[in-house]
């Protein structure tokens, strides 16, 4: 029985890479047929209708109203800024550099963490974050016909949307799960992305069927099913391979848009986006820990190519070494014993 689950939740988290992998050629596609603002709407509202319709049998409750707020910016950050910054990205650079510039998003997390949560920063992620920045502007100089692609620039905004994303998700975390803070963020992102409609309705009207097609597949599969079979399979499996299988997510994108759109990415770019991955996994690294309690909350997802950075962590103070749980200072007193109370008093006496 247990060897029929893993099989299930290793072909889930196939199925989560190639999807997620899957998606920059789509957006190719689409945007080349749609344009970028009603590729970025209906992508939106698709994958919103279908988890709304799904959301009874995940288990997905109402969120708390003092919460609103929250998940208002999280979906203006992670899906709304996020898909029209991608989608925009996607117009002058390849599906396959996408795939890799995005990969950064963790980087943006991390500091945002430090800068705001006063969360430890330790000297392998401060060099991974290096590592990876520097593999960035590696990939930017590698694009375009002039050696550097401002294309990139904007594919990088739209990573800094995702580590926003990332860092708004971690309360919300606390209360919710993956499932149900995809659910909220991908309803808020498509209200806020409604200002698009317009110039949606008139791409529409004259789109070839090949984008409509393409933006009807990244809405439910690699944004609505994907967040499904991911939460299922990081549920039953372990965490370090959860984690490990996203790194391949640039690599299989790379090969899909070879495949699909005859994408041949440049040496350079390639170079880059090894250095660029390299630096996140560095970030991600498990080293010995001192003693901390055990409490993990889940980590925010990815509206594209998934959650990069560590999927659980320890939060609050038992993060840190807890230092009431020291010997001789938790162990409960003993309540006296009658007599010897009365023995004190008529000594004191």
């Amino acid at each position: 029985m247990n060897a029929r689950i893993s099989s299930r939740s290793f072909l889930a988290l196939v199925g989560v890479v190639v999807l997620w992998a899957s998606a920059f050629p789509a957006i190719r596609v689409g945007v080349d047929g749609l344009g970028v603002a009603a590729l970025s709407f209906l992508r939106l509202a698709i994958a919103a209708v279908a988890l709304a319709l799904v959301a009874p049998f995940l288990g997905v409750r109402r969120p708390r109203s003092r919460d609103l707020p929250l998940i208002a910016l999280a979906g203006a950050t992670g899906m709304t800024a996020y898909q029209v910054l991608l989608n925009w990205g996607e117009v002058h650079v390849s599906a396959g550099t996408a795939s890799m510039l995005i990969s950064i998003a963790p980087v943006f997390s991390v500091l945002l963490g430090r800068a705001f949560l006063s969360e430890p920063v330790t000297r392998h992620v401060v060099v991974g974050s290096g590592v990876a920045i520097g593999g960035s502007v590696i990939v930017a100089l590698g694009g375009g016909s002039t050696g550097f692609s401002a294309g990139a620039l904007v594919i990088l905004a739209a990573a800094v949307m995702q580590g926003v994303y990332h860092f708004v998700s971690k309360p919300l975390l606390r209360r919710y799960s993956g499932v149900e803070v995809a659910t909220y963020a991908m309803v808020a992102g498509t209200v806020l992305a409604l200002p698009l409609i317009p110039a949606t309705l008139r791409a529409v009207a004259g789109a070839p069927a090949g984008a409509l097609l393409s933006v009807a597949y990244l809405g439910l599969l690699p944004s609505a099913l994907g967040f499904v079979i991911w939460g299922y399979a990081v549920a039953r499996l372990p965490l370090a391979v959860s984690t490990a299988a996203l790194y391949l997510v640039p690599p299989v994108a790379l090969i899909v848009s070879f495949v699909w759109l005859s994408e041949v990415p440049h040496l350079l770019e390639v170079a880059g986006g090894v250095v660029i991955i390299s630096g996140v996994v560095l970030i991600n690294r498990r080293f010995p820990a001192t003693r901390q309690t055990p409490v993990t909350a889940e980590r925010p997802v990815d509206p594209a190519t998934g959650p990069v950075a560590r999927l659980s962590q320890p939060v609050g103070p038992a993060a840190a070494f807890d230092h009431r749980r020291q010997p001789g200072l938790d162990q409960p007193r003993r309540p006296r014993h009658p007599r010897a109370r009365r023995r004190s008093r008529s000594a004191s006496r």
